[in-house]
Protein backbone atom coordinates (compact mmCIF):
# COMPACT_ATOMS: atom_id res chain seq x y z
CA UNK A 1 0.00 0.00 0.00
CA UNK A 2 1.19 3.53 -0.79
CA UNK A 3 0.60 5.62 2.32
CA UNK A 4 0.57 9.41 2.18
CA UNK A 5 1.79 11.02 5.39
CA UNK A 6 0.80 14.61 6.14
CA UNK A 7 2.75 16.32 8.91
CA UNK A 8 4.82 19.20 10.21
CA UNK A 9 7.80 20.64 8.36
CA UNK A 10 9.12 22.59 11.35
CA UNK A 11 12.60 21.63 12.55
CA UNK A 12 11.99 23.10 16.02
CA UNK A 13 9.19 20.85 17.33
CA UNK A 14 9.58 18.57 20.35
CA UNK A 15 11.83 15.60 19.56
CA UNK A 16 9.23 13.19 21.00
CA UNK A 17 7.11 13.74 17.88
CA UNK A 18 10.14 13.21 15.65
CA UNK A 19 10.96 9.89 17.33
CA UNK A 20 7.39 8.59 17.10
CA UNK A 21 7.08 9.52 13.43
CA UNK A 22 10.44 8.05 12.47
CA UNK A 23 9.46 4.81 14.21
CA UNK A 24 6.15 4.88 12.31
CA UNK A 25 8.06 5.22 9.02
CA UNK A 26 10.09 2.11 9.85
CA UNK A 27 6.92 0.20 10.76
CA UNK A 28 5.33 1.18 7.43
CA UNK A 29 8.07 -0.62 5.52
CA UNK A 30 8.01 -3.67 7.80
CA UNK A 31 4.31 -3.98 6.97
CA UNK A 32 5.01 -3.78 3.22
CA UNK A 33 4.01 -0.15 2.60
CA UNK A 34 5.72 2.71 0.78
CA UNK A 35 5.68 6.45 1.54
CA UNK A 36 4.18 9.36 -0.37
CA UNK A 37 4.84 12.70 1.33
CA UNK A 38 5.41 16.41 0.87
CA UNK A 39 9.13 16.09 0.18
CA UNK A 40 10.37 18.11 3.15
CA UNK A 41 13.59 17.17 4.90
CA UNK A 42 12.74 18.56 8.34
CA UNK A 43 10.07 18.08 10.98
CA UNK A 44 7.76 15.11 10.86
CA UNK A 45 7.92 14.91 7.07
CA UNK A 46 11.66 14.35 7.28
CA UNK A 47 11.21 11.95 10.20
CA UNK A 48 8.74 9.76 8.29
CA UNK A 49 11.10 9.67 5.30
CA UNK A 50 14.13 8.83 7.46
CA UNK A 51 12.23 5.95 9.06
CA UNK A 52 11.18 4.57 5.67
CA UNK A 53 14.71 4.96 4.29
CA UNK A 54 16.25 3.28 7.35
CA UNK A 55 13.98 0.25 6.82
CA UNK A 56 14.76 0.12 3.08
CA UNK A 57 11.38 1.34 1.79
CA UNK A 58 10.33 3.31 -1.26
CA UNK A 59 9.76 7.08 -1.03
CA UNK A 60 7.90 9.45 -3.35
CA UNK A 61 8.34 13.11 -2.44
CA UNK A 62 6.22 15.88 -3.92
CA UNK A 63 7.31 19.46 -3.29
CA UNK A 64 6.59 22.59 -5.34
CA UNK A 65 9.56 23.97 -7.28
CA UNK A 66 9.30 27.36 -5.55
CA UNK A 67 10.23 25.71 -2.23
CA UNK A 68 13.72 25.25 -3.67
CA UNK A 69 14.04 28.48 -5.68
CA UNK A 70 12.80 30.58 -2.74
CA UNK A 71 14.63 28.47 -0.10
CA UNK A 72 11.41 27.90 1.90
CA UNK A 73 12.40 24.66 3.62
CA UNK A 74 14.87 21.82 3.41
CA UNK A 75 14.05 19.27 0.72
CA UNK A 76 14.51 15.56 1.40
CA UNK A 77 17.55 14.53 -0.64
CA UNK A 78 17.07 10.75 -0.62
CA UNK A 79 13.64 10.24 -2.20
CA UNK A 80 13.46 7.45 -4.76
CA UNK A 81 11.43 9.86 -6.85
CA UNK A 82 10.93 13.60 -6.29
CA UNK A 83 8.20 15.43 -8.23
CA UNK A 84 8.35 19.23 -8.31
CA UNK A 85 5.04 20.71 -9.48
CA UNK A 86 4.50 24.46 -9.80
CA UNK A 87 1.76 24.91 -7.20
CA UNK A 88 0.55 23.64 -3.83
CA UNK A 89 -2.73 22.56 -5.45
CA UNK A 90 -0.86 20.39 -7.94
CA UNK A 91 1.23 18.97 -5.09
CA UNK A 92 -1.82 17.82 -3.16
CA UNK A 93 -3.41 16.30 -6.27
CA UNK A 94 -0.27 14.32 -7.11
CA UNK A 95 0.00 13.09 -3.52
CA UNK A 96 -3.67 12.05 -3.48
CA UNK A 97 -3.48 10.33 -6.88
CA UNK A 98 -0.41 8.33 -5.85
CA UNK A 99 -1.76 7.19 -2.46
CA UNK A 100 -3.97 4.35 -1.29
CA UNK A 101 -4.34 5.63 2.29
CA UNK A 102 -3.49 8.63 4.47
CA UNK A 103 -1.92 9.14 7.89
CA UNK A 104 -2.07 12.57 9.50
CA UNK A 105 0.61 13.17 12.13
CA UNK A 106 0.91 16.42 14.11
CA UNK A 107 1.39 19.54 12.05
CA UNK A 108 0.49 23.15 11.48
CA UNK A 109 -1.66 25.07 9.01
CA UNK A 110 -0.63 23.02 5.97
CA UNK A 111 -1.31 19.72 7.72
CA UNK A 112 -4.72 20.87 8.93
CA UNK A 113 -5.56 22.02 5.42
CA UNK A 114 -4.44 18.70 3.89
CA UNK A 115 -6.45 16.71 6.42
CA UNK A 116 -9.63 18.71 5.91
CA UNK A 117 -9.31 18.65 2.13
CA UNK A 118 -8.88 14.86 1.94
CA UNK A 119 -11.69 14.45 4.51
CA UNK A 120 -13.99 16.75 2.52
CA UNK A 121 -13.28 14.78 -0.66
CA UNK A 122 -14.22 11.58 1.16
CA UNK A 123 -17.40 13.22 2.49
CA UNK A 124 -18.27 14.13 -1.12
CA UNK A 125 -17.55 10.51 -2.20
CA UNK A 126 -14.67 11.53 -4.50
CA UNK A 127 -12.60 8.76 -2.91
CA UNK A 128 -13.04 6.06 -0.28
CA UNK A 129 -9.46 5.70 0.90
CA UNK A 130 -8.75 5.22 4.61
CA UNK A 131 -7.72 8.30 6.60
CA UNK A 132 -6.04 7.78 9.97
CA UNK A 133 -5.06 10.50 12.41
CA UNK A 134 -2.08 9.49 14.52
CA UNK A 135 -2.86 11.49 17.65
CA UNK A 136 0.65 11.52 19.08
CA UNK A 137 0.80 12.77 22.68
CA UNK A 138 -2.83 13.97 22.43
CA UNK A 139 -1.91 16.61 19.82
CA UNK A 140 -5.30 16.52 18.08
CA UNK A 141 -7.52 16.21 21.19
CA UNK A 142 -8.84 19.78 21.01
CA UNK A 143 -9.44 19.65 17.26
CA UNK A 144 -11.70 16.63 17.66
CA UNK A 145 -13.57 18.22 20.55
CA UNK A 146 -14.28 21.07 18.13
CA UNK A 147 -15.45 18.64 15.44
CA UNK A 148 -17.76 16.90 17.92
CA UNK A 149 -19.17 20.30 18.90
CA UNK A 150 -19.86 21.01 15.21
CA UNK A 151 -21.77 17.72 15.06
CA UNK A 152 -23.79 18.56 18.18
CA UNK A 153 -24.71 21.94 16.65
CA UNK A 154 -25.69 20.26 13.33
CA UNK A 155 -22.90 21.80 11.22
CA UNK A 156 -21.49 18.34 10.44
CA UNK A 157 -23.43 15.09 10.11
CA UNK A 158 -22.41 12.57 12.76
CA UNK A 159 -21.56 9.94 10.11
CA UNK A 160 -18.70 12.20 8.98
CA UNK A 161 -16.82 11.36 12.16
CA UNK A 162 -16.68 7.78 10.87
CA UNK A 163 -14.81 8.84 7.71
CA UNK A 164 -11.50 8.77 9.56
CA UNK A 165 -9.92 6.91 12.45
CA UNK A 166 -8.09 8.58 15.30
CA UNK A 167 -5.70 6.80 17.64
CA UNK A 168 -2.50 7.35 19.58
CA UNK A 169 -1.54 3.73 18.88
CA UNK A 170 0.58 3.01 15.80
CA UNK A 171 -0.54 -0.62 15.51
CA UNK A 172 -4.21 0.40 15.58
CA UNK A 173 -3.50 2.93 12.83
CA UNK A 174 -2.02 0.28 10.52
CA UNK A 175 -4.81 -2.19 11.29
CA UNK A 176 -7.39 0.46 10.35
CA UNK A 177 -5.62 1.32 7.09
CA UNK A 178 -5.75 -2.34 6.06
CA UNK A 179 -9.45 -2.76 6.82
CA UNK A 180 -12.23 -2.34 4.22
CA UNK A 181 -13.91 1.05 4.09
CA UNK A 182 -17.68 1.34 4.42
CA UNK A 183 -19.37 2.47 1.21
CA UNK A 184 -21.49 5.59 1.67
CA UNK A 185 -23.43 8.05 -0.44
CA UNK A 186 -23.20 11.83 -0.38
CA UNK A 187 -26.71 11.93 1.11
CA UNK A 188 -25.45 9.87 4.06
CA UNK A 189 -22.80 12.46 4.78
CA UNK A 190 -23.98 15.89 3.66
CA UNK A 191 -27.08 18.02 3.78
CA UNK A 192 -27.49 20.94 1.51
Amino acid sequence: MRICVYGAASPSIDKKYIELTEKMGEAMVKKGHSLVFGGGGNGLMGAAARGVKKAGGSILGVIPSFFDSENIEAICDFCDKLITPETMRERKQIMEDNSDAFIVVPGGIGTYEEFFEILTLKQLCRHNKPIAVYNQLGYYDELFKTMKQAVSKKFIKEDCLELFFISNNEEEIFNYLSSPQKQRTIKDLKEG
